[in-house]
């Protein structure tokens, strides 16, 4: 068994490299927070085409996704440049992230209605296969590469995700008011994911070039330079499905990702329930601001627990209370109640948030500490992999039921079916997902199984 010493001490980064680090969240989610809150209401509302088709092709575009984003990080891991591994992976594809998140916004009505669903995959398949899964990949390995002290790999997580809960608010609260602003129809949908791609391409090349990865007889720990980065990719796969934290974690990142798909159909709750799309901002406010507050605490709440386990597990059990409460105060009609239950659901859902990044370095540090090989590529691809999928079938989940319930694109008012769909996409698939989440949780001691191994291991060389 190889050994290994116990989390660094050491510390690699300071703080201009962690909030550097964490601004390139800004740029993921100017992608990510983008397509998932206003995506499927652009395809319907502006462009009349069917949600359950495009949930269809959405669903379809996600799966391939599977298979580019493990290759891609087995493709990660063989990558030797002086940049290092993840950042010229990071820096480069974001120009084709820009490019197809504004054809994606940019379909020409012109175009016959079979054309445009054509247009709509391929630029959204080549976003999430190709361009999202090279950047995002990339991004989330720099956790593991840049850094071996888990307390700065928490810090790290946290200010990260309160620079993308932050990302995703303003995205919320004003693209609607923008693409008024913009002129409104098809153009200002088009000049609106022009800023936000010109936004994102100078936010993502200021994260990359302020951090600087290890090198790699340091990652690799006295072995021989690079012996570590050695095996097929048979072998690396092998390696990961063999490793059941990495399956707990891919499995909250997919639920995760139906939790918040079917939570940014919100925009149709709020424009066929509240009557008002501009609520979306406010609820949006009061989903991300405890979210960045919870963030803000959660490294000390790991440093005052000793781990993330306990940290986890008891926020979430705040989380699957407050969803309960959503649902409970969405059916009363109690609008206030509704945005103060989101606000409790939100703040035990932060440690989580800040700690997965340090969660999935810790299942990479399981899987080298039995096998001897670094395998970190592969390992964050269930970032972009259960972001991807689970992202996809909820949406494609959102699109069929919006399509079953008889949902009328550009109608001012929709059929009572649709009405009783809206509530429950949006008040009680987020509470089962919440509590799924929260079982999972319960199983992902993987700081413990570390702790462990690490022990024997040190046995065997005393």
């Amino acid at each position: 068994m190889p050994t290994h010493a116990a989390s660094s001490g050491k510390t690699y980064l300071t703080w201009g490299n962690k909030i550097g680090y964490g601004s390139g969240d800004v740029a993921g989610n100017v992608v990510y927070a983008f397509l998932s809150a206003f995506l499927m209401i652009y395809l319907t509302d502006q462009m009349g085409l069917n949600p359950g088709v495009i949930g269809t092709l959405m669903m379809v575009a996600q799966l391939f996704n599977g298979v580019t984003d493990i290759g891609f990080g087995a493709l990660l891991d063989r990558t030797h440049t002086r940049m290092g591994k993840a950042r010229p992976w990071m820096l480069w594809s974001y120009i084709g992230c820009a490019i197809t998140l504004v054809a994606c916004y940019a379909i020409p009505g012109g175009l016959g209605q079979t054309a445009q669903y054509v247009w709509f995959f391929i630029a959204y398949t080549l976003l999430n296969s190709v361009f999202f899964t090279a950047n995002n990949i990339a991004y989330s390995a720099l956790t593991a590469l840049i850094t071996k002290n888990s307390v700065e790999r928490v810090q790290m997580g946290s200010i990260r995700f309160m620079f993308a809960f932050t990302t995703s608010m303003l995205i919320q609260t004003f693209t609607v008011q923008g693409v008024r602003a913009l002129g409104g129809g098809a153009d200002g949908w088009r000049w609106i994911a022009i800023i936000y791609a010109v936004i994102g391409l100078v936010v993502n090349t200021i994260s990359v070039m302020s951090v600087k990865e290890l090198p790699p007889e340091e990652l690799d720990e006295g072995r021989e330079t690079g012996v570590a980065d050695k095996y097929t990719f048979k072998e690396g796969a092998r390696i990961l499905l063999s490793n059941k934290y990495y399956l707990i974690i891919l499995v909250i990142f997919l639920v995760q990702q139906i939790f918040t798909a079917t939570l940014n159909m919100g925009i149709y709750f709020m424009t066929y329930i509240l009557g008002d799309a501009t609520q979306l901002g406010v609820f949006a406010w009061a989903i991300n601001i405890p979210l960045i507050i919870g963030l803000l605490f959660t490294p000390a709440l790991v440093k005052r627990y000793g781990e993330m386990f306990k940290v986890n597990v008891w926020g979430y059990v705040i989380a699957l209370v407050g969803r309960l409460g959503v649902v409970a105060s969405g059916y009363l009609g109690n609008i206030p109640l509704m945005i103060a239950c989101s606000a409790i659901a939100s703040f035990g859902m932060s440690p989580l948030q800040g700690t997965l990044n340090a969660l999935i370095a810790e299942a990479s540090e399981y899987s080298f500490l039995r096998t001897g090989k670094r395998i970190d590529g592969m390992m964050f691809s269930c970032t972009t992999l259960g972001v991807k999928i689970g992202g996809g079938v909820g949406t494609a989940l959102a699109g069929w039921l919006l399509a079953a319930s008889g949902y009328v694109g550009k109608a001012t008012t929709q059929p009572d079916s649709t009405i009783t769909m809206l509530y429950f996409m949006y008040l009680w698939i987020p509470a089962i997902a919440t509590g799924i989440i929260l079982f999972f949780l319960t199983r992902l001691d993987v700081e413990k199984a570390n702790r462990a191994l690490r022990t024997s291991a040190d046995r065997v060389t005393a």
